[in-house]
């Protein structure tokens, strides 16, 4: 069957299953943060929030929060990040699987301001955390357009200066380079399924704009950026 990228696949992921753990996921979730930074995924996140601190008092605490945060590489990135330009950040890592919490907790013990919270985004209890960014970072894929149009209209109402969102551009080029950094890092059976099925989930910009103009925002930023990634940046000030 011919490779397709008219469409946002509706093929779930392994990693959708909430209820993993074990030396396979944890694999995966270190594979995906090693490729993220080799590839210029944090330094992109990372730009964004400085885009949406440029107005900012730099005495002020800023809480980020970090939907699907994995490992929590990100933050720790960030926290780090915060230390050296006597920046106050309170973290927060946010993920539906318990075990994936429990590891990125186990690795960020040396960091007092970051926090991990295990919670389902579509939760009540979701909705009530407040932040002044939120982080999206290749996690929006996961979700159908109905679902990301409810997800990030949160994400505006609980954020005080915006959201970045770091996910993929979907191209048939994209996804035959994965196979080869697959083989190249010898990923595991999950993270190899997994990281194809996430190009095929991933984004065209036209679909990006559509989103920014269902949700009727006015001041956001679509770039595309080197590894086949879409950065777009939302800012309420």
């Amino acid at each position: 069957m011919a490779l397709s990228t008219k469409y946002r696949t509706q093929e779930t992921e392994i990693m959708d299953d909430f209820s993993l753990e074990g030396n396979e996921l944890q694999d995966a979730l270190d594979k995906i943060a090693s490729i993220n930074q080799l590839l210029g995924g944090n330094k992109l996140t990372l730009h964004g929030i400085k885009t949406l601190l440029n107005k900012t008092d730099d005495e002020k605490t800023i809480v980020i929060a970090d939907i699907g945060c994995g490992n929590g590489d990100m933050l720790r990135m960030l926290a780090n990040y915060g230390q050296k330009n006597n920046l106050n950040f309170k973290l927060i890592g946010v993920d539906a699987n318990d075990f994936t919490i429990n590891y990125a907790r186990k690795l960020s013990t040396q960091y007092a301001n970051i926090e991990y919270i295990c919670v389902d985004i579509f939760s009540k209890d979701f909705t009530l955390i407040k932040y002044d960014i939120v982080l999206c970072t290749l996690t929006l894929h996961h979700f159908t357009n109905e679902e990301i149009l409810n997800i990030i209209t949160i994400f505006n109402n609980n954020a005080t200066f915006g959201i970045v969102i770091n996910d993929l551009h979907r191209s048939k080029l994209a996804y035959r380079l994965f196979k080869m950094i697959g083989i190249i890092f010898n990923l595991n059976r999950m993270s190899r399924e997994d990281g194809l099925v996430s190009i095929l989930r991933g984004f065209k910009k036209n679909e990006l704009e559509s989103f920014s103009k269902k949700l009727n925002f006015k001041n956001y930023t679509i770039n595309w950026k080197w590894a086949f990634r879409y950065q777009w940046i939302i800012a309420k000030k």
